[in-house]
């Protein structure tokens, strides 16, 4: 075994000045040719690089093929997930930002990427934005033979997407906590999920019901920040990560049967939380002499751990076949293997990657990828029928497959020869490589313009490296004998898709050179059967093939009288398209400037505002932000890449506002006083003007509250769901639930919580769904508006950085704001803005244990504020924990006396009580904190009476 850490794979900062600072990476992915690996991290980018250099220290030293291939931008948060589709033609990634994106290859894309000095070597594009988590996306998983996509996240949902078109098709819910792992079935009949609820449900593909869920193991698990599971290669078993023994003293991953769902085996040994298992995708024989059966196979699957260390298992020996420790400064944060099993990938939140590579009598048994294929048929399922009009189309070409591009002056020297087809090996590491399928539509008919139907995954090939140089100094070609698996089969090799050769046999005669021919000449090195037309202009792409697609049959010959109606007909025929306001003006791009004259009308508005707002309250004036007065401004609508936007113009022209989908204008509107600010959610948008007044508008452009005068301008405007919150240049605090029209509370000045002092001034300001202000200080404070008590409350203060054991900044660092609440949020961007804390100074006897109390009563006092019933369980859990560690009886009692609410009560009987708590019932909640209590041997006794009452309050009723 070869073991690497490549110092050049990192995620950075491009725009800092120190270019040696690493941001945690939180997955990885191999492509399933092996010849790229795709990460995502801290920096919310993903990032493809390629293996060679990473394995192969003379490609590293001559820089081919190019390292880093391309830099993906879309995101706007921590990219915690990557994964390949098994096709290899698609990417997806999820993020924090709540959004999975897939990515299609596009060869016009390649070029410098903007903002910084990095150079996109080939070209990725955002196919499809796919919205519908509510909070952070940790796991994405795509079904065998990319039936589906499956993506897991915070907000406690399992999604299903079509892996075809890409829609939505489920939504799992019996969750009740953070799912953090998600793996498949190879068979495609069951779906296997991790959550922080610890427990592993697994789910049925043919009716998405729940199978089985999966507790002893995980009943002490602590929290991580991934739970990643994976499934044996055989179906026989899954591996989950995040398991306990000896009630949570043994840290260990749990091996789950198929079919009994029972956990009886454990990997054990890790001396720290397993964070992620994953399996080498190949089967092992036990002996390879013998017939593939059930009793001759065994697994290989790896664990990362926080332990900082790799360990490499086979399942037919007790002990790791390999345990690399302190491979890295952190935890580790994903693995992947290589699709020949030889290489083993581990990325860690110290934003370093390792390569562990295995010689093939390393990992003794090793069977090809048919023996599988041949395996999982005796389980009898058949998978779901394709969407109508979708396939998997193959083009059998075993001798090639998707490799990095040429270093540039190779690829100019390829451009110069007219042999330049020759450089190209049809061999990878010697032997024959798997080739990307390319997706493609037939057309008839010369004169009709019809987008080609989509039929699976899209897009060019990739141009491969000018010259395949021998993996072997690396990782060594076993012998035929060995049962070597070769990469030279297709991907319906492996998946048992039935393909279909005849796809390229014809090809246009009239064709121009796609710009990736011509460029590396590509096309011809391989010999493609597909030429890309290209008409004058850019609104089309004419493709071509012999193969006809039903849906868009055009067979029928003109002069010989009439055929059946079909889409073509229906596609030339369709109705005009409705009128949208505006939707025919001419969008036109606008430099964003500042604009410094104003109207003489509008001047004199302003100046008696500001008198107005300097005798309301003069304290407040320069510590609220002050919007200038742009001539354009935009938001973006939450949930959609719809833009609401406002422009300004200096001369007597009225202000626009403008609501633009796509490239179409849906509505506008004009008004007689310039913007100041903007905001949007799906169900309205809001205008914010110069003179003081506020116009809500639908999705549509009708206004659906009569235009609200604010007394001063706006200084911030914020929304999130019906939720609408404005704060005025004198300190003034709207909230309005938009759909039922009503304030929350009066308007409320900032006074109380600004005071005096010149220096406390609003650094952010924002709105819950709930209605809650979030209104954060430069002292390091934020609050919120309690409707119940008309008061501002604490949300958190930086107070209790100074001792409190569960300050954000004293546990997992900056790895951690990828997987936070609101509460967690505001913590982190306090943590951000504060000192550190003085670790000599001299504290009271009892500082620690004090503040750590009060920060976590005051926490989940605000996961009630702002809606947050996760962060309320998991602080209340906490909480518990402190009260046992330090014998606090008194305490114990009233916490559980508050939870089980009156003894003898029952439904109906007492109204002053309320019997839940942001949606959890009090009475469970209070059998998680008696178990904690259970562990102090100073509360054993009252946590055991307690559970006896418990038992019988819940028998009675």
């Amino acid at each position: 075994m070869r073991f690497t850490k490549p110092a050049w794979v990192m995620h950075k900062d491009s725009s800092s000045r120190d270019q040696t600072k690493r941001h945690s990476m939180f997955s990885c992915h191999v492509h399933p040719d092996g010849s790229r690996i795709a990460t995502g991290g801290l920096d919310a980018k993903v990032r493809i690089w390629s293996t060679k250099p990473i394995l192969n220290a003379n490609s590293e030293a001559s820089g081919r093929p190019p390292k880093s291939l391309c830099t993906l931008t879309m995101h706007t948060g921590p990219v915690l997930t990557v994964r390949w589709a098994h096709s290899g033609r698609w990417l997806a990634s999820g993020s924090d930002d709540e959004i999975v994106m897939i990515w299609d290859l596009d060869p016009s894309a390649k070029g410098k990427v903007w903002g910084s000095d990095e150079v996109n070597v080939e070209g990725w594009k955002p196919l499809k934005r796919l919205p519908g988590h509510e909070s952070d996306v940790t796991d994405l998983a795509w079904a065998p033979g990319d039936r589906y996509l499956a993506s897991v996240g915070l907000d406690s949902k399992v999604l299903i997407w079509c892996g075809f078109t890409l829609e939505r098709l489920r939504k799992l819910e019996l969750h009740q906590g953070f799912v953090k792992g998600i793996c498949w079935d190879p068979v495609g009949e069951f779906l296997a999920t991790s959550s922080d609820d610890r427990t592993v449900k697994v789910w049925r593909t043919k009716d998405w019901e729940l199978e089985a869920e999966i507790k002893k193991p995980f009943e002490d698990s602590p929290g991580t920040f991934f739970r990643r599971l994976s499934w044996s290669p055989d179906g026989a078993h899954i591996t989950a990560s995040n398991a306990t023994n000896s009630g949570g003293y043994v840290f260990i991953a749990a091996v789950i049967s198929r079919g009994s769902w029972t956990s009886d085996i454990s990997l054990v040994g890790h001396e720290n939380t397993v964070e992620v298992a994953a399996y080498n995708p190949h089967i092992f024989l036990r002996d390879p002499s013998q017939p593939v059966m059930a009793s001759n196979i065994c697994s290989v699957v790896a664990l990362g751990a926080d332990d900082r260390s790799v360990s490499v298992w086979q399942t037919k020996s007790a002990r790791p076949l390999i345990v690399a420790k302190e491979v890295f400064e952190r935890q580790i944060m994903d693995l992947s293997w290589s699709m020949d099993g030889l290489n083993l990938y581990a990325v860690s939140s110290d934003g370093t990657m390792a390569a562990f590579s295995f010689d093939p009598d390393e990992l003794e048994g090793l069977a090809p990828l048919s023996v599988q294929e041949k395996y999982l048929t005796k389980f009898g399922f058949t998978p779901p029928p394709l969407p109508e009009g979708f396939s998997h189309v193959s083009q059998r070409l075993a001798d090639q497959r998707m490799t990095p591009p040429p270093s540039p002056k190779r690829a100019e020297r390829a451009m110069s020869q007219d042999t330049a087809h020759s450089a190209f090996d049809t061999g990878v590491n010697g032997f024959g490589g798997e080739r990307v399928n390319t997706l493609v539509a037939k057309r008839n008919t010369k004169k009709k313009r019809v987008q080609p139907t989509f039929m699976g995954s899209l897009g060019a090939p990739i141009v491969p490296s000018a010259a395949n140089h021998d993996l072997t100094a690396v990782v060594s070609r076993p012998p035929p004998s060995a049962g070597t698996v070769t990469n030279g089969r297709s991907f319906h090799e492996v998946t048992g898709i039935a393909s279909s050769s005849r796809i390229q046999q014809q090809v246009s005669t009239s064709t121009v050179q796609s710009p990736i021919a011509a460029s590396s000449s590509f096309a011809e090195s391989l010999d493609f059967s597909l030429d890309l037309q290209y008409p004058p202009g850019d609104e089309d792409i004419d493709m071509s093939t012999d193969v006809q697609i039903s849906s868009l049959d055009t067979s029928g010959k003109a002069g010989k009288g009439k055929r059946k109606a079909n889409v073509v007909d229906f596609l030339e025929d369709r109705p005009i398209k409705p009128r949208t306001l505006g939707g025919d003006r001419v969008r036109e791009t606008v430099a964003v400037k500042e604009i410094s004259g104003v109207s003489g009308a509008n001047a004199a508005v302003l100046v008696s505002q500001a008198l107005a707002s300097a005798s309301y309250e003069s304290s407040l004036a320069g510590r609220l932000p002050i919007p200038s007065l742009l001539n354009y401004i935009k938001a973006t609508v939450e949930g959609s890449e719809d833009v609401l936007e406002g422009r300004n113009y200096e001369d007597d022209k009225p202000t626009e506002v403008i609501y633009v989908s796509g490239k179409q204008t849906q509505w506008l509107d004009y008004l007689s006083s310039p913007v100041l600010g903007l905001t949007a959610t799906s169900t309205f948008c809001a205008v914010a003007t110069q003179d003081g007044s506020l116009g809500v508008y639908s999705p549509t452009g009708r206004k659906i509250m009569p235009i609200v005068s604010l007394g001063s301008p706006c200084s911030v405007i914020s929304s999130s769901k019906n939720m609408l919150m404005v704060i005025t240049w004198s300190g003034s605090v709207h909230v309005w639930d938009v759909k039922k029209q009503h304030a929350l509370f009066p308007p409320t000045s900032l006074f109380a919580v600004l005071g005096t002092s010149p220096n406390c001034t609003v650094l952010s300001a924002s709105v819950r769904p709930n209605g809650a202000p979030v209104i954060q200080l430069s002292t390091g404070v934020a609050y919120t508006y309690d409707t119940s008590l008309l008061a501002w409350s604490k949300l958190s203060d930086g107070w209790w950085a100074e001792g409190s054991d569960s300050w954000s900044g004293r546990q997992r660092g900056n790895a951690q704001v990828a997987a936070r609440g609101p509460v967690s949020s505001v913590e982190s961007s306090i943590a951000e803005r504060i000192p550190p804390v003085d670790a000599v100074k001299e504290r009271p006897n009892w500082w620690g244990d004090a503040l750590t109390l009060g920060h976590l009563e005051s926490r989940m006092h605000a996961a009630k504020a702002l809606d947050s019933p996760q962060e309320y369980k998991q602080a209340l859990v906490l909480y518990a924990k402190k009260i046992a560690d330090q014998a606090y009886r008194a305490k114990a009692e009233e916490l559980i006396k508050e939870l089980f609410g009156p003894v003898y009560w029952r439904p109906g009987r007492e109204e002053t009580w309320s019997t839940t708590v942001l949606g959890f019932s009090k009475r469970d909640l209070l059998k998680d904190v008696l178990a904690v209590f259970a562990r102090s041997k100073t509360l054993q006794k009252l946590a055991a009476d307690w559970q006896d009452m418990l038992k019988k309050a819940a028998h009675e009723s």
